[in-house]
């Protein structure tokens, strides 16, 4: 599955990022703390976070993550706008609680 296939059967926004949004999905990570994100997140992994600031795409880039999801209803800070443009990773948003948004995300990858 991609960046772009989330977006529509999620209905998720995208804020940036958008030379990214063909990345391949293969899984997701949530959590807020950062460090735990470095030391467990895989490669083309969605993030989702209520992190909002442009250490997210400076780890995302690190970790090679596919696309990032801000949950309710969080936009990302202008430097983390501009960074996700300049590293092409998509910071999505929804306005799902984070439980919501990754019980469905779980379920979309896990369709048969």
């Amino acid at each position: 599955m991609k960046v772009c296939d989330l977006v529509d059967k999620l209905d998720l926004k995208v804020f940036c990022g958008q030379q990214g949004i063909n990345r391949l999905v293969d899984g997701a990570y949530v959590s807020d703390l950062l460090s735990d994100v470095m030391g467990n997140v895989d490669e083309n992994n969605v993030w989702i976070t209520l992190q909002t600031h442009k250490n997210i795409v400076a780890i995302a880039s690190l970790k090679e993550v596919a696309a990032i999801i801000l949950v309710k209803g969080h936009e990302p800070e202008q430097a983390a706008l501009e960074q996700s443009n300049t590293e092409g990773i998509p910071i999505l948003g929804t306005k799902l609680e984070t439980f919501e948004i990754a019980g469905r995300l779980y379920a979309l990858l896990n369709e048969s």
